[in-house]
């Protein structure tokens, strides 16, 4: 279940960070304003892909939240182009054992 739950956890993650980075481009990058149009796509696909999990809501945003930090720094690293410290990755490992813990307390109906 964990391996299952982390892999739509990264889906969402990079669905989030897409939808944050379009407008991003837009607002930033002088991009053009049709970046808006996939950004509100990924966002609502982003909402959506948290509805598929099965455990209480505020459960499910705590275990995702240590994905979506190391799914951030991956997407800083190979996106942005930014070296990632050892610390960087220290803090990715910490977050998705958190999020490994949450998870692992996870029950029918909770």
């Amino acid at each position: 279940m964990i391996l299952k739950t982390t892999l739509l956890f990264v889906a969402t993650a990079i669905a989030e960070i897409v939808g944050c980075f379009l407008p991003y481009l837009w607002l930033r990058k002088g991009g053009s304003i049709w970046l808006l149009a996939p950004a509100a796509a990924s966002l609502a696909t982003f909402v959506w892909l948290l509805t598929l999990h099965p455990a209480a809501s505020g459960r499910v945003y705590a275990a995702y939240g240590g994905v979506y930090v190391a799914t951030a720094l991956v997407w800083l690293r190979f996106v942005d182009g930014v070296k990632l410290s050892t610390l960087d990755w220290a803090g990715a490992a910490v977050a998705l054992f958190g999020m490994a813990i949450i998870v692992s307390g996870w029950s029918k109906g909770s």
